[in-house]
């Protein structure tokens, strides 16, 4: 019976939240999500007030399989997610483009940032900078690179002193750092120039970035490239050692898109968990709580893209949510950059 007063208990990957208002035969909310399930309490509990009779079924899962599920379950003729909210902007713009989300017209729709919306079907919700991490005793006595070719400068300068101290992901299981990759050779003419000086440092790479941010913190590292801000600031606030750089020459920024599947048992329960998310309070609740910087041009302040828009202006530049993402999940053309990145590691 403990249960029933518990905020959320964890069946494997699942999270139940029963319905505030204690009735049991309350419509349920089925979420699959790439955000931890501890990260998404806030806004299951803001969302839950405002709807005290909806149930959430909260299912936390890696990007690849929320496509996949999604997918399998619809051409079952099966019921699947109501709402799937996802880093992987390739998949969930493919999941839009391919017939497997519906449109979801909402009071944001218009006023969201054109950049952010596709067809009023897949939003993106979050703003997410690529940034450089860095140990700050390590930089006591000289500027911290704050753009490629300085990053570049410093990594020959000083030579063995870093030697297999600087981290990056692996593009090959990390699904952000391959977006982030492949943003950067569109970006940047001479980006080769920084994997090729990152090789001969002997850069380490990781498929997560709390393996990365670990190392910096307590100093093992003393760079780390390309790391998702979102994650990087919320260590920085817990580890004072770890530092922060938007990359001045140019910043990427990835956002975790939001959609309503096309199968969806519930849609219109997806499309007020979508509204919820998309409005000042959910995306207050994102920036403040979540410590993941919100879209919507109604919110300002620390950790939203309008604060970050004023002092940065062009610098920014944030991947659109457009089919323009599925040129990532070109096989051949994914297998060529890889196998380049490896030569380039390799060769130094």
């Amino acid at each position: 019976m403990l249960l029933a007063f518990w905020p959320g208990f964890a069946l494997a990957d699942q999270a139940f939240y029963p319905a505030k208002s204690g009735n049991a035969d309350a419509p349920m909310l089925t979420v699959y999500s790439s955000l931890d399930e501890p990260l998404a309490r806030p806004m299951i509990r803001g969302f839950q007030e405002a709807n005290p009779d909806v149930a959430v079924k909260y299912e936390d899962m890696l990007t690849g399989d929320i496509y996949d599920r999604i997918v399998r379950e619809t051409d079952a003729g099966k019921k699947t997610a109501d709402f799937a909210f996802s880093s992987a902007m390739d998949l969930q713009v493919k999941l839009s483009n391919d017939g497997y989300a519906q449109v979801s017209n909402l009071p944001m729709s218009a006023p969201w940032p054109k950049w952010a919306n596709w067809r009023n079907t897949a939003y993106a919700l979050t703003f997410e900078p690529a940034v450089f991490v860095y140990h700050k005793p390590s930089f006591a006595h000289e500027p911290v690179p704050s753009s490629r070719a300085e990053f570049v400068d410093y990594l020959k300068r000083k030579g063995n002193d870093v030697h297999g101290r600087i981290g990056t992901y692996d593009i090959e299981r990390s699904g952000v750092g391959f977006l982030f990759m492949a943003r950067d050779q569109e970006q940047f003419g001479d980006i080769w120039s920084v994997i090729g000086a990152m090789g001969a440092a002997g850069v380490k790479l990781y498929s997560t970035s709390s393996a990365i941010l670990e190392r910096v913190a307590d100093g093992r590292f003393v760079l780390g490239y390309n790391i998702l801000g979102s994650y990087a600031a919320d260590w920085a606030s817990r580890y004072p050692d770890v530092g922060i750089v938007l990359p001045k020459d140019y910043t990427v920024v990835m956002s975790r898109i939001g959609l309503v599947p096309q199968a969806s048992a519930e849609p219109e329960l997806g499309r007020r968990y979508l509204t919820f998310f998309m409005s000042r309070e959910g995306q207050t609740i994102m920036a403040r709580e979540l410590q993941i910087p919100a879209v919507s041009p109604e919110v300002a302040g620390e950790n939203t893209a309008n604060t970050l828009q004023e002092l940065l202006g062009a610098q920014l530049r944030p991947v659109p949510v457009s089919p323009g993402l599925m040129v990532y999940l070109d096989q051949v053309k994914r297998a060529r950059l890889i196998a380049h990145w490896n030569e380039v590691l390799r060769t130094q």
